[in-house]
Parts: structure tokens; sequence; C-alpha cells
């Protein structure tokens, strides 16, 4: 069942952050989505993909209180959307490093952008398509900070990544790097900025689960 089926009940924990022993103490992104799927109450509920879980477990966090009760509507939308295929990886720490490149810290925009180009390689390898031939989504992030472009593509010569450290650490670690530092930023309105970027992924993630499951469908018809 996808999510856009499920609704909010009329009373609700109140989100907050950190973890929460119960929803009288309140919960946090995860918490109420495990609380809505009707699973045993936690903040790495089995409903989400453990990226996307944790991305929005970060912006839960580094949202201010005064904005965090605006996330509230998106829970049910990441109910379902779990799976084990890689490009939802790569595209989720593709989102969060390409949104925050341009606004982070300077001391912030070269691990990023190291970040952008693995996540392009990632998925050059899943696609079959030449590293050398970069997305248009990732030559478009690395040309608004052009200093850290070149000094990421002077770093990550001739470094190569395994997927399964890819899913480790390194997407993860981009994820959090990006909602540290986009929370930090010098922008207008962080808060709206996580919250779109949470969004975002949520959109990517469904897009990428939907077109998996047609394809793994019409696959299962072919092979009858």
């Amino acid at each position: 069942m996808w999510t856009a089926e499920i609704r909010l009940p009329d009373v609700v924990p109140v989100l907050s952050r950190g973890k929460h022993r119960n929803p009288r103490k309140g919960a946090c992104f995860m918490e109420l989505a495990s609380f809505l799927a009707g699973e045993a109450w936690s903040d790495h509920p089995a409903c989400t993909h453990p990226l996307l879980a944790g991305l929005a477990r970060l912006v839960n966090d580094y949202t201010t209180d005064a904005g965090r009760q605006r996330l509230a509507t998106l829970v049910p939308s990441v109910i379902g959307l779990t799976g084990d295929d890689l490009h939802v990886d790569a595209r989720i720490a593709q989102r969060a490093a390409t949104t925050a490149l341009p606004v982070v810290g300077a001391e912030r925009q070269n691990v990023l952008a190291v970040s952008v180009l693995a996540c392009d390689r990632i998925l050059a390898e899943l696609d079959g398509r030449s590293p050398g031939h970069l997305e248009q989504t990732t030559t478009e992030a690395l040309a608004r900070a052009p200093h850290a472009a070149r000094w990421a593509r002077r770093f990550a010569e001739g470094i190569a990544i395994s997927p399964e450290s890819f899913r480790r650490r390194s997407a993860p670690m981009t994820v959090e790097y990006a909602v540290e530092g986009v929370a930090k930023a010098c922008v207008e309105d962080p808060d709206k900025m996580l919250h779109t970027l949470l969004s975002e992924a949520i959109e990517d993630t469904r897009a990428l689960l939907t077109t998996t499951s047609a394809y793994e469908s019409g696959a299962r018809k072919v092979r009858r």
C-alpha cells in the first residue's frame, strides 16, 4: 500500500528532537512513522528505507522547534518506501549533497563536492554510464562551487569506492554532513530548506521504487 492512503489521526505525539521512550513523551519524525505504520515504537522502523529514515531523523533534529511541526505532514509519505536498490541510496545522498554544496561554509564545500562526485560515480556504475560523463545534476552542482569542484576532482582521482562501502559509510556520512551544513548555513530560512530537501528526497525515493517495482513485475511476467 502506498502512503498516499495513510492519514494522520486526530491525536498524535508532538514532534520533538531526539529519541523518546513512548508516544506520551513525544516523537521524532521516524518514531511517528512507526506509530502510524502500526509497528513497534522505534526511530528505525522497517517501513522506510534506512537512508531516507536517517535523513528524516537528521532533518527532525536540526529543524528548530518553531519549524518542526511542519514536518508532520510528510510523515505518512515515508511509510512503505523501502527496498534494497542502491540507486535509492545514491539519489538520496546526491540530493543532500547538491542541496547543501552551494550554501554551506567553505570548510564543508570540499567534502561535499567529493560526495557529489562519489554519488555520480556510483550511479554511473549502476547505469552502465562512463564515469567521465557526469550527469547534468552533478555538473550544475559543481558549477555553483567551482573552487571546491576543482579540489574534489584532484582529490577523488584514482580513488575507488565499493557499493558496500558507499551504502554503509559514504552515503550516511554525506547525508549527515549536508543536513548539519544546511542547518548552520547563512541562509534566510534553514528550516524551509531542510523541509524541501526531505520532501524532494521522499519523491525521489518514491519514483525510484515505483520504477523498480514495475520493472520487476514486468520481468516476472516475461519469465512466465
